[in-house]
């Protein structure tokens, strides 16, 4: 029987799912979707193969998983994040705001990753519908505010987050490109009416 290192097999049980999720963001980050079966990501993790079906029981339970639950985290944050503003400008650069620092963080890279891999038409769906509901709260927020053209500015303003990650990525300082996208963004959302 294998050894159990933690207090309960059900701790023990979730530590090794999410050592396997774990892996598999990593292969797919690094290598690429084709890259993840549940042997190379058994093998990184220190499973065997035989272990990893008892959790996933193939490569594209793996990568649902891991697009899955990078969303759940994703939206989590943005939500948290946008609780405590006060109006409908300050979600939206709450939103903007949290959303740099996730992509900072590398929490949109197993999305982007699968976005450029060939996947069946039902996963791409499933992306863009995890991916239209995560922006949801930033749209209504951009509505909201009374901006002309809210899902064009909604929009641009998406197309400034991913230059900022962009920016952010080619190494310059997570706080100086936040404070200045956030300026910029500010003065997007300050032209209502």
């Amino acid at each position: 029987m294998p050894k159990i290192n933690a207090a309960t097999v059900a701790e023990h049980r979730a530590r090794q799912r999410e050592a396997l999720v774990q892996a598999a963001v990593e292969m797919l980050v690094q290598e690429g979707a084709a890259a993840v079966t549940p042997a190379a990501v058994g093998a990184r993790a220190g499973l065997a193969r035989s272990s990893v079906y008892q959790y996933f029981d193939s490569s594209a339970a793996l990568l649902a998983t891991v697009v899955e639950e990078a969303f759940r985290r994703s939206d989590e944050a943005l939500a948290r994040a946008m609780a405590d503003a006060t109006g409908p400008v300050e979600r939206a650069e709450a939103y903007f705001r949290e959303s740099l620092r996730l992509g900072a963080e590398g929490a949109h890279r197993p999305a982007a990753a699968l976005m450029g891999a060939d996947l069946p038409p039902a996963c791409r769906a499933r992306l863009m519908e995890l991916h239209l509901r995560q922006v949801a709260p930033f749209r209504a927020s951009v509505e909201e505010i009374g901006v002309p053209e809210p899902e064009l500015t909604a929009d641009l303003i998406a197309g400034m987050l991913h230059s900022a990650l962009s920016a952010v990525e080619r190494g310059a300082p997570l706080e100086t490109v936040t404070r200045r996208s956030l300026e910029l963004v500010h003065r997007c959302l300050s032209t209502a009416g």
